[in-house]
């Protein structure tokens, strides 16, 4: 009962939106063309998943194939970010030589907008998925980095002693010690992490690749089908939301043992 309570909960938000939504829609402030109700963009999208009627064309029963040309980029692109985030995040969190040498040319790389590198990556990888996993690469490293590295400096130094004291090698604290009590800290960069993936496969899908929901969502505006647009923009946010509860379904199983030493503590 109490969980049931919860979804509601959940749901009474977007239930209020969507009401409002489709009452504007349909009290004729502007064009039905211009501004589809909810369910005219639901219809879409079912047709666009299903196709049963053919209302939106070429894109009628395609919506898996979109949906799965953009997962791939994302996890493509969010996995190299996370491998290369969480191995130079330590470095430089741990390494006083690596954060002297590695850490000032990453900063300075870190505030170019990811979208100013779309020209060089048509240019270096084509018109092809490269260039698209490359931009979610490039939009996904840095937070990971960033919260990996804060993870590890961050780490009870009191642990780190305890740990020499027991005669620990470097290797046995950064794996035993340091990366246990900075994985938080890394599971909040990478669920920045895969938003950011999802927002810039979908920019690089726009301009760079010729599939997935990006490029439906540009390829609809051209065509005027706004609720194939709302559509989109719907897919994209829910495949989002998905990511994030499947990094939250991970992150809890990790981290299992933070959750039972915090319930002692309070009972304590």
């Amino acid at each position: 009962m109490t969980r049931a309570l919860q979804g509601l909960e959940r749901l009474i938000v977007p239930a209020l939106l969507i009401a409002g939504w489709e009452a504007f829609a349909r009290s004729g402030v502007l064009p039905p063309a211009l501004l589809p109700a909810p369910s005219a963009v639901l219809h879409a999208l079912g047709d666009w998943v299903f196709g049963f009627d053919e209302t939106t064309q070429t894109y009628s029963g395609h919506w898996l194939r979109d949906a799965l040309a953009s997962a791939l980029r994302v996890f493509g692109g969010f996995a190299l970010a996370s491998l290369l985030g969480i191995l130079a995040g330590v470095a430089i969190g741990w390494s006083r030589l690596f954060e002297k040498t590695l850490e000032p040319t990453l900063q300075m790389l870190r505030p170019i907008p990811p979208v100013s590198w779309i020209p060089l990556a048509i240019i270096w990888f084509g018109i092809a998925d490269k260039p698209a996993i490359f931009l979610v690469f490039l939009g996904a490293f840095f937070p990971v980095l960033m919260n990996t590295i804060h993870g590890v400096k961050t780490v009870d130094h009191n642990l780190v002693r305890a740990g020499a004291m027991m005669g620990a090698s470097q290797r046995q604290m950064l794996t035993d010690i340091v990366l246990p009590a900075a994985l938080p800290s890394i599971f909040a960069g990478l669920r920045i992490a895969v938003g950011s993936a999802w927002m810039l496969t979908v920019t690089a899908e726009m301009v760079a690749v010729k599939s997935g929901l990006g490029y439906v969502l540009w390829d609809s505006y051209y065509f005027l089908r706004y609720d194939i647009v709302l559509a989109a923009m719907i897919s994209i946010g829910l495949l989002g939301y998905l990511s994030d509860l499947g990094l939250k379904a991970i992150m809890a199983r990790t981290l299992r043992w933070q959750q039972t030493t915090t319930v002692q503590g309070r009972a304590g």
